[in-house]
């Protein structure tokens, strides 16, 4: 069976450096808030071509705290309105809820699957203080275009990078120079994936910065003295060490994925199946690469009977699912079409040629 995503086979080459690092992190006795933790803020930061990086628990505080950051610094307040894709991971609107603000849903456009910015512009009202562009799949959303409309009404945006690792815009910009600040998951599946939950905040935005240092841990910036109503949620040494081992090669990693995409693009020639669209930029790093099909069912049966992995990247709309049932009479056709018909193939820097060629094989066979 080639695997959807091989995790085993991607942390093999740092298993030495893993348990070297481990030992390390134990001899040292320090496994919060020490040196791993500001050595991969550091790095991460200027890799990201950012002032600041604050690593936190997972993806999904990064979002909410970014939001609850805004709210200390008075530029948000509860009830607010976020726009956000309606064609996205639900984490995105949970995050937008879980800080006290209202998500409202845009459609994606068909193409990118990403929010469409020419219909943000009819959602805008008066309480409408922030958008949420989510990079998904790896792709970047149209941060011109989103830039435009957030300068015109005075919005704050922020971006969910949990999918976009490393992608530059064709302004030659890193992501977290597109917006006022980004949240990043380093959940293992990711492009950049620790062996655990991990996540970090980059933004350029010194006042921000210095409220998130302190909301992540418990809204305190010196022990015992609390400023804010804060969190616990902070990257921990070991995963923040093992993060300073796989970040010099993300680059490389992601160029491999782009090379996967390229093929799958040119040599995937079955009428049955939509490939996504790609510009050839460094706007994507195909932390998925997500084909659509009438059939699906019958076309990831008939995968996996021919040995090959897919997993369905969302089978569920966000405003379809149980938890939002005051959501559940909303019609957003594109994002349920979308949601029905797609399927993600394997996509990974350990994926080999002789596999590439396999799925390339099958897929036009069907």
């Amino acid at each position: 069976m080639i695997s959807f995503l091989d995790l085993k086979k991607i942390n093999k080459p740092y298993e030495a450096a893993f348990q070297q690092k481990l030992k390390s992190v134990l001899e040292n006795g320090w496994y919060i808030l020490g040196k791993e933790l500001e050595t991969f803020e550091k790095a991460f930061a200027e890799y990201c071509q950012s002032k600041y990086c604050i690593g936190v628990g997972n993806g999904f505080d990064a979002l909410v705290l970014i939001f609850k950051g805004y709210i200390q610094l008075g530029k948000l307040k509860k009830g607010d309105e976020v726009i956000v894709p309606a064609n996205t991971y639900i984490a995105s609107i949970l995050a937008i809820l879980q800080a006290d603000l209202i998500p409202v849903l845009v459609e994606p456009k068909l193409e990118t699957y990403n929010i469409d910015p020419d219909l943000i512009q009819e959602k805008i009202t008066s309480k409408t203080k922030a958008i949420l562009a989510v990079h998904l799949y790896g792709q970047l959303a149209e941060m011109q275009k989103i830039n435009e409309i957030v300068e015109k009404h005075n919005l704050i945006v922020v971006e969910d990078a949990a999918q976009s690792h490393g992608a530059i815009s064709n302004q030659q910009l890193r992501i977290n120079n597109l917006s006022s600040a980004s949240a990043y998951s380093f959940y293992p599946g990711k492009n950049l994936g620790c062996l655990g939950d991990g996540g970090a905040i980059t933004t350029n935005d010194s006042q921000l910065a210095k409220v998130l240092f302190s909301l992540r841990n418990y809204g305190s910036e010196k022990k015992y003295h609390n400023e804010y109503v804060g969190v616990n949620s902070r990257l921990d040494e070991l995963q923040a060490g093992f993060l300073n081992l796989k970040l010099p090669n993300l680059d490389t990693d992601n160029e491999k994925r782009r090379a996967i995409a390229k093929r799958y693009l040119a040599e995937i020639k079955n009428d049955k199946i939509v490939l996504p669209f790609w510009d050839f930029s460094t706007n994507h790093v195909f932390h998925l690469f997500v084909i659509r099909t009438k059939n699906r069912e019958d076309l990831q049966e008939y995968l996996t009977q021919n040995n090959i992995q897919t997993v369905i990247h969302y089978p569920i709309s966000p405003h379809q699912q149980k938890a939002f049932l005051e959501w559940n009479n909303l019609s957003f056709p594109l994002t349920e079409k979308i949601h029905k018909e797609v399927l993600s193939l394997p996509i990974s820097p350990v994926l080999t040629q002789s596999e590439v060629d396999f799925i390339i094989k099958i897929l036009n066979q069907y």
